[in-house]
């Protein structure tokens, strides 16, 4: 009897270590998580700042324009043809110079259409001579009606056919029919030509002009006179500002837009036909608007915000946009002028994360190292006046 109450006090001894041996490990591992839970907090305290550059949104004028593309094409251009046949003897401009109306380009081997007008004129005179006779004769009764009616029809025809000769050994000298610069060159010096073959292009460079087609939509926006920017990839960097010159009254069934004229002056000659060219029609403008740039935005499918710096962290703001305009873009609502931009650096935040704003500790460090400067400074100049 005393061996079985032995054996029942030893196993109930061994449960009641196994019960507090549960509870410690139990407490144990409570211990751990609750330092863990401790540790990531103190971690998610102690992680560096995201390093942010700020802006400060600024006032000024934005555009809404319709962008499109255009080769830039001359006014009016002419080809010049030969309106005889003939040799060519002279040339008297080159490709690239500057022409007037009218001014002699070349000229043709005229002896033979010399000589026709010498005989034609001879002609003439001779009937002249012989329709001033008859004249008196005709008044002292001598001749006919029909006969002095006869030789008077082939004055007039004698006439035309000497003005004719003259004026085809005028052809001889080939001329600019408008004013520009010689573009191309088709002949040389002792080409034979024929009646209708090109000899010269003549192209005007005042003004240039560009053909731009806007979609129907745009119509009732756009006017006369709205001003234009242009870019041309050749010139770099440089804005030629034009304007609106001509619209076109009807739309285009087939492609659904419609054609503006802009005219180009160019002076200083830059600007040549079929350079390729970047236009903007200012079709709309609001003056004194806050703006910011382009790149701080964060956009998805519902909405459009920004994240501002406060005391060193930031805070996401929903805004309302307006035109967007060479890198910047207007704020309707949603900020102030006085509040700073992540411009770069947002892609990586969230709410209320913790920032650092890329120039501030430079400049802070650079005041508190001028402020221990003048601090020594002042230091000596007292020791040498109390020395």
């Amino acid at each position: 009897m005393s061996r079985m109450t032995g054996l029942a006090l030893f196993a109930w001894l061994l449960l009641l270590a196994a019960c507090g041996s549960g509870e410690d490990s139990e407490s144990q591992n409570s211990e751990e998580q609750s330092s863990a839970a401790e540790n990531e907090e103190e971690q998610e305290d102690e992680a560096p700042p995201i390093p942010v550059e700020v802006a400060l949104p600024d006032r000024g004028n934005v555009y809404d324009l319709f962008s499109g593309t255009a080769p830039i094409e001359a006014f009016a251009e002419a080809d010049v043809v030969a309106k005889v046949a003939g040799e060519v003897r002279e040339l008297l401009t080159e490709e690239g110079e500057s022409v007037g109306e009218g001014a002699v380009l070349a000229k043709l081997d005229g002896d033979r259409l010399a000589l026709e007008l010498s005989e034609s004129r001879a002609r003439l005179d001779k009937l002249k001579s012989d329709f001033t006779r008859n004249v008196n004769l005709r008044e002292k009764g001598l001749i006919s009606e029909g006969d002095f009616d006869k030789l008077k029809y082939e004055l007039e025809a004698l006439e035309a056919s000497y003005n004719l000769a003259k004026l085809e050994l005028d052809y001889t000298s080939i001329r600019a029919p408008i004013a520009g610069v010689v573009s191309e060159r088709f002949v040389r010096v002792g080409n034979t030509v024929e009646i209708g073959d090109p000899l010269f292009r003549v192209t005007s460079l005042d003004p240039l002009v560009a053909y731009l087609f806007v979609p129907e939509r745009e119509y009732r926006r756009i006017e006369t006179g709205k001003p234009v920017g242009i870019q041309i990839d050749a010139l770099g960097d440089t804005t030629i500002f034009a304007s609106v010159t001509r619209m076109s009254p009807v739309i285009d069934p087939e492609t659904g837009t419609f054609k503006l004229t802009i005219e180009i002056s160019d002076e200083t000659r830059r600007i040549k036909p079929g350079m390729f060219a970047r236009i903007g029609v200012v079709v709309d403008e609001r003056e004194n608007t806050l703006r910011i740039p382009r790149s701080a935005l964060l956009e998805d499918d519902a909405t459009t915000s920004v994240y501002v710096v406060e005391d060193g962290v930031a805070s996401q703001r929903e805004v309302e946009i307006g035109y967007s305009d060479r890198g910047m873009i207007e704020i309707v609502s949603g900020i102030s002028e006085d509040e700073r931009i992540v411009t770069v650096g947002q892609l990586g935040l969230s709410e209320g994360a913790r920032v650092s704003v890329i120039g501030e500790e430079d400049e802070e460090a650079d005041e508190e190292a001028n402020e221990e400067s003048v601090d020594e400074a002042v230091a000596e100049a007292s020791g040498d006046v109390e020395s």
